[in-house]
């Protein structure tokens, strides 16, 4: 913090931008570049294939029918575990929102430590082909699983989504701010903002962006999202001992 090695900060989202501001290595404000939609994802070619139709909500991974189908990501560990675990507390409330965790474990729920680990090896509709149709990830995501007919492989459940920010920042202390602040306007550019979905499958935050075709048929964002009001700066170490209670 007293000696960055660094000018700017790229990447932090909003699940953890208060403690970079809060802890005083942000010179000013935090300046948003792209953001996503974190959703549940289920492998249309699974359901179809067991003639079990594929769940609605959240609240129908606890059921019955979807036991031992779903792979989330650790909030402890990953961002995205952390954006729906906020969801949950915006979804369900305060008084409700580790019992529906309690019962997502008793039905069978997988905990991994990452994004990676959760959607390209233990879900069935990505390269890894695991033995998980319902896994974590994005309103993206499926435009990375458009087979050779077009279509694709994987849909959302458009419901319990997280909007992650992602966010760049002049870091205090910074010996080159000038420079910095050239990076954070290079990253708003239009050149720059265009790669956002194919280099990192989020959303340009600049909305005349152009995305690319197979963004625009086979991902949209959530009609509804949760968390965006929360305090989760002040309330996140709390979440995370009360979920790891659950899981422990």
């Amino acid at each position: 913090k007293s000696s960055p090695i660094a000018d700017v900060v790229f990447g932090v989202d909003n699940t953890f931008a208060g403690r970079a501001t809060d802890a005083g290595i942000i010179d000013g404000a935090l300046t948003p570049t792209n953001f996503g939609d974190v959703c549940f994802n289920y492998d249309k070619v699974w359901f179809a294939q067991r003639n079990l139709a594929a769940p609605n909500t959240v609240v129908d991974l606890i059921k019955p029918a979807y036991r031992n189908l779903t792979v989330v990501e650790n909030p402890n560990t990953s961002s995205t575990g952390l954006s729906f675990l906020a969801a949950t507390v915006d979804k369900f409330g305060e008084n409700g929102w580790q019992n529906y965790w309690k019962q997502l474990e008793a039905n069978g729920l997988k905990v991994v430590d990452g994004w990676e680990t959760a959607y390209y090896t233990e879900f069935s509709g990505s390269s890894g082909k695991g033995d998980y149709p319902i896994v974590l990830s994005y309103a993206s995501s499926p435009a990375d699983e458009v087979t050779a007919s077009g279509q694709s492989r994987t849909a959302i459940i458009d419901d319990g989504c997280f909007r992650q920010t992602e966010y760049a920042g002049l870091l205090a202390g910074a010996k080159n701010p000038k420079g910095a602040q050239a990076v954070i306007d290079y990253l708003l550019s239009p050149k720059f903002q265009a790669t956002f979905p194919t280099a990192m499958y989020m959303y340009p935050i600049v909305s005349d962006t152009v995305i690319p075709a197979t963004w625009s048929k086979h991902t949209s964002i959530a009609s509804r999202t949760y968390g965006d009001q929360l305090d989760i700066n002040t309330n996140r170490t709390s979440w995370l001992e009360a979920w790891s209670a659950i899981f422990e």
